[in-house]
Formats: structure tokens, C-alpha cells, sequence
């Protein structure tokens, strides 16, 4: 069904700006407000723009990049945080690669 990256929500440090895929407003409004909680505070602290997508098995990804005139933009902080976010906040990624496997790629829950 899906043969590419699918994005679920974008952050952008720039144009400090949020973005979710409308494909996931059947979302529950507290993981929508969560994920953008997360996302733009990433942003906030450490710069760029950060992606969270889906790979075409259901694996969700965090994708990072920064403008090259970005000076503040740290490499090592970006992997710390995202190291972070992912110990932290592990039931809530389990549950969104869960939720994308069972009503996107159509696996069965068992």
C-alpha cells in the first residue's frame, strides 16, 4: 500500500511552524497534542527540522535537518534528544507504529 516514507508530523525551527498529517486526524487529541509537544520542543531546543515518519514496514523514524547557515544547530544534541525523546516517551512510539501497522499497512492485531 505504502511504498514510501509517510510523514506523520513535521516541526520547523524556521518558520516556526507544526505540521500533522491530515491522514492521522483519527487520532486521540492527546497524542496529537503530545506529538506536538515533543516535535516542537525539539526544535526549540536544538534547531532544524524535525520529521517523525513512518517507514514502509511501520517502523516510525525521527528524520532531522538543519540549513547549512545554521550555526547553532548541534549534530550530537540532535542524537542525544532524539535518544531521549525515544526512552521516554517509548509506550507512545510503540503505540503510534502499532496504531500506523493495524489501519495503514492493514497487519493483524494479535
Amino acid at each position: 500500500m505504502y511504498e514510501d516514507k509517510v510523514v506523520l508530523c513535521v516541526s520547523n525551527a524556521y518558520e516556526k511552524k507544526y505540521y500533522l498529517n491530515e491522514e492521522f486526524a483519527a487520532l486521540p487529541d492527546e497524542i496529537k497534542d503530545r506529538l506536538k509537544i515533543i516535535c516542537v520542543l525539539f526544535t526549540e531546543e536544538v534547531g532544524g527540522i524535525l520529521r517523525l515518519e513512518y517507514a514502509e514496514d511501520g517502523t516510525l523514524m525521527f528524520a532531522t535537518e538543519a540549513d547549512e547557515s545554521d550555526l547553532l544547530y548541534d549534530d550530537i544534541a540532535c542524537g542525544l534528544k532524539i535518544k531521549q525523546i525515544q526512552k521516554k516517551d517509548e509506550e507512545l512510539l510503540t503505540s503510534l507504529e502499532l496504531f500506523f501497522k493495524v489501519f495503514f499497512l492493514g497487519e493483524k492485531y494479535e
